[in-house]
């Protein structure tokens, strides 16, 4: 007489291969181009963002736009780490920026940069990414020198890499 296999153990097993195989899947699915995640000892949060990649891009930034959905921004990448230095002309809203190193660590913040003006705002050395989002959203989760973004842009060397 033969014996049964256990379908229990069958079961955890076909359960546990597909959980392996999507997981690649769901990593992949939250790095992605329009989106940045953000991660420190606050907790972590994912901001829809607009790319801008490209020199015009960099340049129109957030110029005119009215306003921005709570966790929505705008990722400015730059070809290499450099000194970066931003200012808000024709921009209408509050923002804070929050700029990274190639590692996606957080260097400094820069909260509720003044609609209109146009003294520059250091970003510092070695800056390849700035996300800007509305202003007071930094403070209020938490988003400090130390933090870590998440993002496609940002490599395998990341700190938090896709």
């Amino acid at each position: 007489m033969g014996s049964r296999p256990d379908r229990r153990g069958l079961t955890r097993g076909l359960a546990l291969l597909v959980a392996l195989a999507l997981a690649p899947a769901t990593v992949a699915a939250s790095c992605r181009e329009n989106a940045v995640w953000l991660r420190g000892d606050w907790g972590e949060a994912q901001f829809r963002i607009a790319l801008a990649d490209e020199p015009d891009e960099r340049a129109q930034g957030l110029m005119f736009v009215e306003e921005m959905d709570r966790f929505e921004g705008m990722l400015f990448v730059y070809e290499r780490p450099q000194r970066v230095s931003f200012w808000m002309k024709n921009t209408l809203i509050p923002l804070d920026m929050i700029f990274a190193d190639a590692r996606g660590v957080v260097r400094r913040v820069h909260e509720n940069a003044v609609p209109g003006d146009l003294t520059p705002i250091p970003g510092g050395d070695d800056i390849l990414v700035v996300l800007e989002v509305n202003g007071g959203m930094a403070r209020e989760l938490g988003i400090a020198p130390g933090t870590v973004l998440r993002h496609p842009a940002l490599g395998q060397d990341a700190a938090w890499p896709c």
